[in-house]
């Protein structure tokens, strides 16, 4: 039986298997006080959870493994060896360097055959299921990865002592909702499915990569790593032309983990919430994938792919993130190594980020925009 958690409370370590122990149901029960109050709510769910995973995953392996897609020097001899990255500055009216109405190739590749960009290339800015993607991965940095002055930048606050997992990360930019004197920032909270490193009052950005090449709709849909997924299906995703800002896309939303379930969301796997000011103020751009091996001198050539990111920080009960960990162990594909969070790529310089960033208006922030202009 798998347990979902949707309660705040003190202590311990994640299972790492998909159903909880009896052990873990006890003492759950026991820290929800039902000893002796039989009609008490315990703000849990019990479902039913087998280890046996039927049928066979058809993305399993289906990330590149052509040398094209290998990391590179983001210069050499002074000349871009990458298309635009990310993460970047978000903020209203920013606006990176890289010029995205020019033509790129035809050129000829030792791996990947001829690669030709089009002149002209832009984010998709419809929901991406309007245009026939679908979520296929999620995954959370530790901090952002973006930057929106106001929101997540480098003034942001949290915990003043990092609970670290099995080899520590790099951490972005923080939000500035942390409130050392509210509890609810401070209660520390029994993580049953993710990783026990996960801590309440900090900031992660989580990310929920997506594809038309997925396999959409079918228990293979989720898969880790993130590159399975997007490239599931084949004859979809192309280098000539690129069609990759059009077929492959990341939403990515911003969140300060609290213990009270105000701010409870039953279905944090399935995409960026919107509901409310959630979702609501996006940045659109074409980028890269992330991560702390990419850098402003290493850079992705997974690129350019569609970013959608929320502007704005959000608060999220950490019963939200256990949740949607609970519904990661239930997948077909073994998730395991996405329940923690992952180091964040720095800051991309304005040289590598794209001129195409979606501004909704100009207005007054745009003169502290330009202090971000590295």
């Amino acid at each position: 039986m798998l347990l979902l958690s949707l309660m705040f409370e003190t202590g311990a370590a994640a299972s790492a298997a998909a159903a909880n122990t009896c052990g873990e149901m006890k003492s759950m029960y026991k820290d929800a006080g039902c000893c002796g109050a039989a009609s008490k709510s315990s703000m849990m769910q019990v479902v039913p959870m087998s280890n046996h995973k039927s049928g066979t995953n058809i993305c399993d392996g289906n990330k590149p493994k052509i040398a094209y897609f290998d990391n590179v020097d983001c210069l050499k001899d002074g000349v871009a060896q990458a298309l635009e990255q990310s993460g970047t500055n978000v903020t209203k009216g920013y606006q990176g360097e890289v010029d995205t109405s020019a033509e790129v190739g035809p050129v000829q590749t030792a791996t990947a055959g001829t690669v030709h960009v089009l002149p002209g290339r832009q984010p998709i800015t419809k929901h991406y299921w309007e245009v026939g993607l679908c979520p296929v991965n999620v995954h959370w940095h530790l901090g952002t990865e973006h930057l929106s002055v106001g929101e997540y930048d480098e003034n942001g606050k949290g915990p003043a002592t990092r609970r670290l997992a099995a080899g520590a990360v790099r951490r972005g930019f923080r939000c500035n909702k942390y409130d050392a004197n509210n509890p609810i920032f401070t209660t520390p909270y029994k993580w049953q499915h993710c990783d026990k490193a996960m801590q309440v009052g900090e900031t992660y950005e989580v990310h929920w990569p997506h594809s038309a090449a997925g396999a959409c709709g079918t228990p293979n849909q989720y898969q880790t790593p993130f590159y399975d997924g997007v490239f599931c299906k084949s004859g979809i995703i192309s280098l000539n032309p690129a069609n990759t800002m059009e077929k492959v896309g990341v939403q990515g939303q911003i969140f300060t983990i609290v213990n009270s379930e105000d701010y409870f969301y039953p279905n944090l796997i399935s995409g960026m919430i919107v509901d409310g000011d959630m979702g609501q103020d996006i940045s659109k751009y074409t980028g890269s994938t992330t991560g702390p091996s990419r850098s402003n001198t290493v850079c992705s050539t997974y690129t350019p792919i569609t970013w959608q990111v929320d502007r704005k920080c959000h608060l999220i009960s950490a019963s939200a993130f256990d949740k949607m960990c609970a519904d990661m162990k239930a997948m077909r594909d073994d998730m395991s190594d996405d329940l923690h969070a992952h180091g964040a790529r720095e800051l991309v310089l304005s040289k590598f980020a794209a001129d195409n960033h979606q501004r909704l208006l100009v207005d007054e922030e745009d003169q502290k925009i330009n202090e971000y202009r590295l």
